[in-house]
C-alpha cells in the first residue's frame, strides 16, 4: 500500500537526486571553464609578452636610427647655407636640447645665428591677447605697416618681421638698431619674450615649438603661434615652423597651419624636430625656402614627405 510518507520519501528522492547531479554537472563545467580561462590568459600573455618584445625591437631600431642620424647629419647639411643669417624664436615648450641641436646644424650648414628669441606662455595667452596686440601698436617702428589682420599671432608676426628679418629685395635691415632694441625692451618688460642681447636681423628664421598644447584655449594658443609663425614668413627670405611629437595635431602649431592651404603655400613645417632626422629636415627646409618652395614634412599623417625631395 502506497502511502504519503511513501509519497514523500520519493519526491525528497528525486530532488535529491537532481542536486547530486546539478553539483557533479557544475563541477565538470567548471572544471572546463577554468581550464579554457586558463589557457585564454596563457595565450593573452603570450600575445602581451611578445609585443612587448616587439617594441623592444623597434625602440632599440629608432635609438640606432636616431645616432645614425646624428652622426651623418652635419655632413648631409654641409655648407647648405653658406653666408646665409639665421635668428631663433623658440616657444615656451621648445626643448632647450632640440633648439641646441639645430644650433650646431646650422654652424655645420655653415650659416650664421644672428640671435634668440623665446616666446614665454604670456605672448600665445589669449586672456592677454589684447595687452600684446595693443602693445604690438606702439612698438611699431615708424615707416613699417602692421598686418590688417585682428588676431595677435599675426599682428605679432608682423612686427617681429619687421625688426628680425632682412628685406628679401635688397638684404637689408627694416628697422633700426635702436627700434629693434626699444621693441624688443617693451616685449621684455611685459613678459612677452625674452631676448638674447645683441640680436640682429637675419635673411631665414626658425620657429621651434613644443608639442600640442594642452588645457584650456589649447586651440587658441597653437593658432596664435601658428599665424605669428605664417605673418613672420611673409616678412622675409624664408622661416621654417618646427615642432616636437604631436605638434601636427589639432591642438599643436604645426596642424594649425598644416589646415590652412594659404599658410602651407609659403612656410614650410617639420612636425618631428625632436629627433635627429627631424633637425636635419629643418636645415634642409630652410635651404628650400631660399628657392621660394616650401613643404610639410616629417612623420604625421598630414605631412606630404619626411624631407625634401622625397614626395612621391
Amino acid at each position: 500500500m502506497i502511502t504519503l510518507r511513501y509519497h514523500i520519501v520519493s519526491i525528497t528522492a528525486v530532488f535529491l537526486a537532481l542536486a547530486v547531479g546539478v553539483v557533479l554537472g557544475s563541477t565538470a563545467i567548471s572544471g572546463r571553464l577554468l581550464s579554457g580561462l586558463s589557457d585564454e590568459k596563457n595565450s593573452l600573455a603570450q600575445q602581451v609578452n611578445d609585443l612587448q618584445n616587439d617594441r623592444n625591437a623597434l625602440n632599440a631600431k629608432l635609438t640606432e636610427a636616431d645616432k645614425f642620424a646624428a652622426s651623418v647629419g652635419p655632413l648631409a647639411v654641409k655648407d647648405r647655407l653658406t653666408e646665409r643669417t639665421v635668428v631663433i624664436v623658440t616657444t615656451s615648450d621648445a626643448r632647450p636640447s632640440d633648439r641646441d641641436a639645430l644650433a650646431g646644424l646650422l654652424k655645420s650648414a655653415s650659416a650664421t645665428v644672428t640671435g634668440e628669441i623665446q616666446l614665454t606662455d604670456a605672448f600665445a595667452d589669449p586672456s592677454r591677447g589684447d595687452q600684446l596686440r595693443d602693445l604690438v601698436a606702439r612698438l611699431q617702428p615708424a615707416g613699417s605697416q602692421l598686418p590688417t589682420a585682428a588676431d595677435p599671432g599675426t599682428r605679432a608676426g608682423g612686427l617681429f618681421g619687421t625688426l628680425l628679418l632682412l628685406n628679401p629685395s635688397n638684404n637689408e635691415p627694416q628697422a633700426t638698431a635702436d627700434e629693434t632694441a626699444s621693441a624688443l625692451a617693451g616685449l621684455t618688460n611685459s613678459g612677452f619674450v625674452k631676448a638674447t642681447s645683441g640680436v640682429k636681423p637675419a635673411q631665414l628664421a626658425i620657429v621651434l615649438t613644443g608639442g600640442a598644447a594642452i588645457g584650456d584655449s589649447a586651440a587658441d594658443r597653437a593658432a596664435t603661434v601658428a599665424r605669428f609663425a605664417t605673418q613672420l614668413d611673409r616678412a622675409g627670405a624664408g622661416v621654417v615652423l618646427a615642432g616636437a611629437n604631436g605638434s601636427a595635431n589639432g591642438t599643436g602649431a604645426i596642424g594649425v597651419v598644416r589646415a590652412d592651404t594659404a599658410a602651407t603655400s609659403i612656410l614650410s613645417t617639420v612636425d618631428n624636430s625632436d629627433t635627429p632626422a627631424g633637425q636635419v629636415v629643418v636645415v634642409m627646409a630652410l635651404r628650400e625656402q631660399l628657392e621660394g618652395r616650401s613643404g610639410r614634412y616629417g612623420v604625421a599623417g598630414n605631412a606630404e614627405a619626411s624631407s625634401p625631395g622625397t614626395a612621391g
